[in-house]
């Protein structure tokens, strides 16, 4: 249905190019929902499509996971015979809402990939170990799995497993990539280290990391991002993802960004009152995929708070850029005042030298303030509550209550066997 290698160079054309490609191709997405899908039937009605452009997508409605949850079939734009795949994407109700992708949608999903590891410098020579998990109906290893394969280098389904099971694997097969979340790869690192299999000496020379941000507001590395460059002297390229727009905005080698692949989506950021803000400006990630076949979706809202660049990239791309993820709208708290996401307070924390395990919990009072609470595990006892909540204090203007609790119990919290990754906010509010 789609042809996805028609543009697969479009990220190196001009502004110009890239804009023109970009109209074209939201004209007949907007016309294959509005004929397509009952949802877009309905809530498209009325609107004139041909003077719909990039310039004008406020006057189309925003789609959010509510929207896809209660719908849920008539997000559908196809016959159920034609749905290859179903896989579950978290849900506002904490419900897992399904999202169907036919043959058409696994193509683009594998292409989406093979661009995004073709900018970090991998190749069809490389060989790359995927931590992530293929089951339980999650999206993202199967999506690295498609996209390794479609740039023709070697996969090593080893999933989420044991330290010790990946231990062994590096040591046999001396993958030169990896895939995984990154504090599982700093861990992974030091364990190797401590068992006199030098990290740095491994082979691996690219670290792809997902689902937590490497880097701050500024593109400066978070002590996380630095802390996996130095245990494996390799490079770690962060990137961004979700079940429901089937594109990834991945760092190239100059590590300065996701990139968009402009065939694959239309990209916004907006305010809370849904204004669309300019680059460099934070506020909500909404994206309109492109050429997907099974369950299309008009300006989604992601929930993600971050920006988007459009200064020139070394790598020569001219795609626009997105920056790190500095929160979730629903998780955004003020306190006495001042607004902040639960990522400013991890990044403040990793700083510390003495903290090695850590949560946040946010709790409310009353409407005009929320509280928070820092459980924290320490290797240094000259780390005291009272120097952690001052150092909080000077970073973010606002000083939680920090407690001292024991390593193993934090452990238990931030590692759930229930959840793909660390968690470290828990609100409740």
């Amino acid at each position: 249905m789609f042809n996805l290698d028609a543009y697969e160079d479009l990220e190196f054309a001009s502004a110009k190019k890239i804009r023109s490609v970009q109209e074209k191709l939201l004209q007949q997405h907007l016309n294959y929902c509005i004929s397509n899908s009952k949802y877009y039937r309905r809530h498209l009605k009325g609107v004139d499509l041909k003077k719909i452009s990039i310039d004008n997508l406020t006057k189309l409605p925003f789609t959010d996971k509510s929207d896809i949850e209660e719908y849920n079939n008539d997000f559908l734009a196809v016959s159920k015979n034609k749905v290859a795949d179903i896989v579950l994407s978290s849900g506002t109700t904490g419900k897992p809402t399904k999202i169907a992708y036919t043959d058409s949608d696994l193509k683009r999903l594998a292409y989406n990939e093979k661009q995004s590891f073709s900018s970090c410098g991998l190749t069809s020579k490389d060989t790359v170990l995927l931590t992530c998990t293929l089951d339980r109906c999650f999206v993202a290893g199967l999506a690295y799995f498609l996209g390794i394969r479609a740039l023709g280098a070697a996969a090593i389904r080893n999933g989420v497993n044991s330290l010790e099971s990946h231990f062994e694997i590096i040591k046999r097969m001396r993958p030169s990539a990896i895939v995984g979340v990154p504090s599982f790869l700093r861990k992974l690192g030091l364990y190797l280290n401590g068992h006199e299999f030098i990290a740095n000496k491994s082979g691996v020379r690219k670290l792809i990391c997902i689902g937590e941000p490497l880097r701050d507001k500024d593109l400066r590395f978070l002590k996380l991002g630095e802390d996996l460059e130095k245990i494996w002297e390799a490079k770690a390229h962060s990137t961004y993802s979700s079940s429901e727009i089937i594109s990834t905005f991945c760092e190239c080698f100059a590590q300065r960004g996701g990139h968009l692949h402009p065939d694959l989506a239309i990209v916004e950021i907006v305010d809370g009152k849904g204004n669309p803000l300019r680059a460099g400006e934070s506020g909500e990630l909404v994206v309109t995929p492109l050429q997907v076949e099974g369950m299309p979706l008009v300006r989604f809202k992601t929930g993600d708070i971050s920006f988007l660049i459009n200064q020139p990239c070394a790598c020569g791309r001219n795609s626009l850029r997105l920056g790190p993820i500095l929160g979730r709208k629903k998780q955004m708290m003020k306190v006495c005042g001042t607004t902040l996401y639960p990522q400013a307070i991890f990044s403040c924390l990793e700083e510390i030298k003495g903290i090695n395990e850590y949560y946040v919990v946010a709790t409310s009072n009353d409407r005009l303030s929320d509280s928070i609470e820092v459980y924290a595990a320490v290797i240094d006892r000259s780390c005291t509550a009272r120097v952690i909540e001052s150092k909080l204090n000077a970073r973010l203007r606002v000083k939680p209550k920090v407690f001292i609790t024991d390593e193993e119990l934090v452990r238990e919290r931030v590692y759930s066997p229930r959840s793909r990754k660390p968690v470290r906010f828990f609100d409740r509010r």
